[in-house]
């Protein structure tokens, strides 16, 4: 299994969320309101000087739909470059 983390920015949510539905993806965490800077867009740190923030999403996720979700996040980025859309993937032992 693997955990794969998600960032973008929340102007991006919407269409983030049905992707991921839309591929059979419907089991996530997602964190709002998440401030920060990246190397490709302006940062996001919900202030007058930088406004905006991103959202957060973790999804635990076995070999099938860690491929359908890479995918799908590929897509994404591809149709959103400036959402800052990244995701990280860790390796999850188990779930208790």
């Amino acid at each position: 299994m693997k955990m794969v983390f998600v960032v973008y920015s929340r102007a991006a949510d919407y269409d983030v969320i049905k992707a991921l539905k839309d591929a059979g993806i419907t089991a996530y965490t997602k964190m709002e309101r998440a401030c920060g800077e990246g190397l490709e867009t302006e940062p996001k740190l919900h202030t007058h000087t930088w406004p905006g923030e991103n959202c957060v999403l973790f999804a635990a996720v076995g070999i099938e739909e860690y491929e359908r979700l890479t995918g799908v996040i590929r897509e994404l980025k591809a149709r959103h470059p400036r959402a800052g859309l990244k995701a990280f993937v860790l390796p999850m032992e188990e779930i208790i």
